[in-house]
């Protein structure tokens, strides 16, 4: 029979809109908000660069980490994790995605044979229609220490995020789930971006998701996973990012039942289904698109004291 994990020393405080948790070395906020209202949209737009914002947008949602020793603070935002979209034409790498059916929906309305006039069209400032974003997280400008994130050597145990340790049934002392920002595009699918945290009695645990469905078209999923364990010495963080991406069909034929479209909605079967597809395809090939956000990398950093 498994010892119980022995809980530490911590203190949580909770507000309305926020909760945190302060255990050893850390103290770690969580700030849940309602939508955000047409002033603050109109000031975000404007601070990520004029593009027509998300549907469902919460930009007074975060999750900010302070390191105490070393004065490390790193987050997750909504304002940050917009500005990880393309704004302009996109490019080579930026994973454009056209929808199927668009030119022939144009076509039935404005050709020789439609009822309908041609609508007057004026210029739009191109951006990414599916607010893809590769955002990891940001340090914070406050933060009076920066560090480097290093690529992990693959032959040390300790550069590898531990599953065993995430998936026992250890108390979980502090729970959230921040959502950033939803979109169903124009009715061609969906797109949003979660961060959820957990922290236990020996580390703490964060998935940044940002998951994408156009129908007909593709899936694609970006995860961001950042680990530290509360026993590393010096203090280690992990950061594993991990990109895949699949054609529609691909997806939907490993649908668990074929009358139930209701797993293609679920962010977590997803990726669980991605994650499963052969790595040449989901995270090299891709849906054709040449994302650049395609693969898996893992990088650790060392919070060292303030002297």
């Amino acid at each position: 029979m498994a010892s119980a994990v022995p809980v530490p020393y911590h203190t949580l405080e909770e507000s309305p809109n926020s909760r945190t948790i302060k255990i050893g070395d850390w103290e770690i906020t969580a700030r849940t908000n309602p939508i955000s209202n047409a002033s603050e949209l109109d000031a975000l737009q404007a601070a990520v660069g004029g593009i027509p914002l998300p549907e469902m947008t919460f930009g007074n949602n975060a999750l900010e980490l302070v390191h105490q020793p070393s004065g490390w603070r790193y987050g997750f935002g909504t304002e940050e994790a917009l500005r990880g979209v393309k704004n302009g034409e996109l490019e080579q790498g930026d994973g454009g995605v056209k929808v199927g059916y668009a030119e022939a929906w144009i076509k039935s309305r404005t050709g020789p044979s439609s009822q309908l006039p041609m609508p007057e069209t004026v210029p739009t400032k191109p951006y990414d229609w599916t607010y893809t974003t590769v955002y990891s997280g940001h340090p914070f400008s406050s933060s009076p220490n920066t560090i480097d994130w290093t690529p992990a050597d693959p032959e040390n145990e300790k550069h590898a995020i531990p599953l065993a340790e995430l998936t026992r049934h250890d108390p979980i002392l502090f729970y959230a789930e921040i959502p950033l920002y939803e979109d169903e595009l124009h009715d061609n699918g969906s797109s949003h971006l979660l961060v959820r945290i957990r922290v236990m009695p020996t580390c703490v645990f964060i998935l940044s998701r940002f998951t994408l469905r156009v129908d007909n078209v593709l899936f694609r999923a970006y995860d961001t996973r950042i680990y530290h364990s509360f026993s590393s010495s010096p203090p280690l963080v992990l950061r594993e990012t991990s990109g895949w991406e699949a054609p529609y069909d691909w997806v939907k034929k490993r649908l668990p039942r074929r009358d139930d479209l209701t797993p293609l909605t679920d962010p977590m079967w997803i990726a669980k289904i991605l994650s499963e597809i052969p790595a040449e395809i989901s995270q090299q090939a891709g849906a054709g698109t040449k994302w650049r956000g395609l693969g898996t990398r893992t990088d650790f950093a060392v919070l060292e004291s303030q002297a």
